[in-house]
């Protein structure tokens, strides 16, 4: 089948948040796209395959699913923007016509080309609700913590006091595995002047392999949006993820659902054998 590695949340090549992305004709078996994901090694791989036949689906023109390394998770933005920019990019879809995704765990996801360039996906947003520091969060990080909730998809978010401290903490991912968490979300706000309006950084001990850190988060970004939004007073933002790759991602706060914007560059595009 054709795979195809994908640069997400950027404009140019080895930026942004690199995806597997393999397009199949058909059902597999999971324990197999572990495998492949486990192969790739990128922090997710996914996997999209037409809705025909007996599998077709009025609501849906399309399955896909998401793979870690280590597990496969309920929601995955930078692999959906990979995907989609797969199938537009290699004539799978038509490019008048918005993707619809069936997915698991998180219902049906509609992206579309945006006006201003990139793809716009819509997704469920995932306020957090403020809940008590998690033991040994601020150990963790090396840093205090300011104010800390948690999401329906069991991410924990913690704002930081300024966007220096979220660029520059270096955490114990040892210690951030011991949370409770699908992983743990820093953010503050941006420095005055910036050309983006919070920043943050996501770190999935528990999900992610190396040092736990994932390039630039799409889901995280579900709940960063309501977050932010509910801070500034405006539901048009622009997140910048400090990683050491780094990307950008737009987002537009729309009641219950966040419609995530960005870019993708497709980097490697081959035949996968196994």
């Amino acid at each position: 089948m054709r795979a195809l590695v994908v640069d997400a949340f950027t404009e140019r090549p080895f930026a942004g948040n690199p995806a597997g992305v393999c397009l199949m004709d058909g059902p597999a078996d999971p324990g197999w796209m572990q495998r492949v994901a486990a192969e790739l090694k990128h922090s997710e791989t996914a996997f999209v395959r037409p809705l025909t036949g007996p599998d077709a689906d009025p609501d849906a023109d399309f399955e896909l699913r998401w793979f870690t390394p280590l597990v496969e998770v309920t929601l995955c933005g930078h692999a959906t923007l990979a995907a989609s920019h797969a199938l537009f990019s290699t004539g799978t879809a038509a490019p008048d016509r918005p993707l619809r995704f069936r997915t698991l765990h998180s219902g049906v996801l509609t992206v579309t080309p945006a006006p201003g360039g990139g793809l716009a996906m819509d997704f469920p947003a995932c306020p957090p609700e403020e809940i008590v520091e998690p033991d040994g969060l601020s150990a963790a990080l090396g840093v205090p913590v300011a104010w800390t909730g948690r999401t329906s998809i069991n991410d924990v978010l913690a704002e930081v006091a300024d966007a220096k401290t979220v660029r520059t903490l270096t955490p114990d991912n040892a210690r951030l595995g011991e949370i409770d968490a699908r992983g743990v979300i820093i953010t503050a706000a941006a420095e005055p002047g910036a050309d983006h309006d919070f920043v943050s950084r996501f770190f999935g001990a528990r999900t992610l392999r190396g040092d736990g850190e994932d390039p630039v988060t799409g889901s995280a970004h579900c709940a960063l949006s309501p977050f932010w939004a509910a801070r500034l007073g405006r539901s048009d933002l622009t997140g910048y993820q400090a990683s050491e790759r780094g990307g950008y991602v737009r987002t537009e706060l729309r009641g219950d659902r966040v419609v995530l914007t960005g870019g993708a560059v497709t980097v490697l595009d081959g035949t996968l054998s196994a």
